[in-house]
C-alpha cells in the first residue's frame, strides 16, 4: 500500500504560503488564519501551521477576541500541535497590538528648509571619510516619512542606482524627496556626474508624480542647496 505523504505549507505555491504572501501583498491581504500560522511557525507531521491556526479559531468561535483572552497556558492546551513556545508567541503578539492602541503616534519631522535638513545631516556626515548617499522622503506635508542611505562609496564617488531611490520612494508612498550626499573633500562645487545623477533621479521620479524637492552636499562642516543655488530644473 502505497504512503500517504503529508503535505506541508513548503509543498504550496509559493504565492500562497503565508510568510511569502505578505512580504508580496501586505499584511492585510492575509486571513486571521494565515496570520495565526505565521506566528505558529511551524506545524506537526498530520497538520500544517496552517491547519492549526483554522483549528485554534474554530475552537474559538472565529473570534480573535476569544482568543486574546486566552493564557498561554490555556492556548496551549486548545489546541494539540500548539505547544507552549507557539502560545507564548501568540499571546506576545495580541499582548503588542493590544498595547499598540494606547501609544501615541510620533509627531513626524516636518522640514520647513534646506537648511533644516543639512543641520540634521550635518552631525553624522561632515567628518566621514567615505561618500555617502542618502535619500529623505517626505508626504504631502513635506513630513519625514523615511530615511534612507542608498549607497556608500571612496574618497570621491558612490554609486546610485535610480531604481533603488525609486523604489523606497514607490514603497513609503512619498509625494517628496530630498537627496544628501557628502564630499569628504570639502568641495562644495557640484561636479558633472552630481548634476546628471539629480536630472537622472528627477526624471525617473517625474511619471509617478514624485517631485525632488532638494539635493543638499555637505562637506567641512557646510553645505550646499541645489535648490537654493538653482541648480534643480
Amino acid at each position: 500500500m502505497e504512503e500517504k505523504k503529508n503535505f506541508t505549507i513548503k509543498d504550496w505555491a509559493e504565492d500562497d504560503r503565508p510568510r511569502e504572501k505578505m512580504l508580496q501583498k501586505g499584511a492585510t491581504a492575509l486571513s486571521n488564519a494565515e496570520l495565526l500560522a505565521i506566528l505558529i511557525s511551524t506545524g506537526t507531521r498530520e497538520e500544517s501551521a496552517l491547519d492549526l491556526a483554522k483549528a485554534l479559531l474554530l475552537k474559538s468561535s472565529n473570534n480573535l477576541d476569544e482568543i486574546s483572552k486566552l493564557t498561554p497556558i490555556e492556548l496551549s492546551k486548545s489546541v494539540k500541535g500548539i505547544g507552549r513556545a507557539k502560545a507564548v508567541s501568540i499571546s506576545a503578539a495580541i499582548e503588542l497590538g493590544k498595547r499598540m492602541r494606547f501609544s501615541d503616534p510620533i509627531e513626524a519631522r516636518q522640514f520647513s528648509s534646506s537648511e533644516a535638513v543639512a543641520q540634521d545631516f550635518m552631525v553624522t556626515m561632515s567628518n566621514l571619510k567615505q561618500e555617502e548617499f542618502w535619500i529623505v522622503l517626505l508626504n504631502k506635508a513635506n513630513k519625514e516619512i523615511g530615511r534612507y542611505r542608498i549607497s556608500t562609496g571612496g574618497i570621491s564617488s558612490a554609486q546610485v542606482d535610480n531604481r533603488i531611490v525609486l523604489k523606497y520612494a514607490i514603497e513609503n508612498l512619498a509625494t517628496n524627496i530630498i537627496l544628501i550626499h557628502n564630499h569628504p573633500s570639502g568641495n562644495l562645487n557640484p561636479s558633472r556626474d552630481d548634476l546628471n545623477l539629480t536630472k537622472n533621479i528627477i526624471t525617473c521620479c517625474k511619471p509617478f508624480d514624485i517631485s525632488v524637492l532638494d539635493h543638499i552636499m555637505i562637506g567641512n562642516k557646510r553645505y550646499l542647496s541645489f535648490s537654493e543655488e538653482g541648480y534643480l530644473i
